[in-house]
């Protein structure tokens, strides 16, 4: 059975939930834990949402030197799917895996509501299970969601195919309405809404996050 890491931090608020989205998609959530440096021989790793180390300096910016992040950083540069939720598209910025940064919401509000997505890219390994331009409804719960990046940064993304997701409606004022990112070989991927809150109809506004985890199975089986 593939085996999926979720990393837990101190103030990490989403790692349950995202250990049962991977095992809904029929993978094996394996527990990672912030203070040690091994990843488990684990196929692909979370790193969940929430307030890590409290956000303090900066969102993900103590984070990023947590012993478990040198073997993810690692590991991604091997080519592992690494996908990074909330607080973890910040942690992976942090770290240098995807350009950019998260900045305060225009307004300076926390936005918490269900948001529609379009799928800008299928073709990153956490995307593929989606048709290109489908809608997701999934939700947004983020303080500090809005992305930004230099111009050649944008244009870079956007000439490579390298925006996956992006907000419908733009409510916490990211560059170029970019909700989600991957790394130039589409393995790393980083988003502010949260698919693991939109794995079942019955619990979540719709069952449309479910495909991300579907899609880093297949990745890695095909890897």
């Amino acid at each position: 059975m593939t085996r999926v890491g979720v990393i837990t931090f101190p103030g990490t608020l989403d790692d349950i939930d995202a250990a049962r989205a991977v095992r809904l998609a029929g993978g094996e959530a394996v527990n990672l834990w912030h203070a040690d440096a091994d990843l488990k021989g684990v196929d692909a790793v979370i790193v969940p949402g929430g307030f890590s180390y409290g956000d303090y300096l900066r969102c993900g910016a103590i984070a990023r030197f947590a012993p478990v992040m040198g073997e993810v950083v690692a590991a991604a540069e091997r080519g592992m799917p690494v996908l990074g939720i909330c607080n973890g598209f910040q942690v992976l910025c942090e770290a240098g895996l995807l350009p950019g940064a998260l900045t305060r919401n225009v307004g300076l509000h926390f936005v918490c509501r269900d948001v529609w997505l379009e799928v800008a890219s299928n073709t990153s390994a956490w995307s593929t299970r989606y048709e290109q331009g489908a809608d997701l409804l999934v939700p947004l719960k983020s303080g500090e969601g809005r992305y930004v990046a230099s111009t050649e940064v944008l244009d870079e993304l956007e000439g490579e195919g390298r925006v996956v997701f992006r907000y419908r409606e733009n409510i916490n004022g990211s560059m170029r309405d970019v909700a989600g990112i991957s790394s130039a070989n589409g393995r790393v991927v980083g988003l502010m809404p949260h698919p693991e809150h939109a794995t079942e109809a019955l619990t979540g506004p719709s069952d449309d996050g479910l495909g991300m985890f579907y899609s880093a199975l297949d990745a890695i089986l095909v890897s």
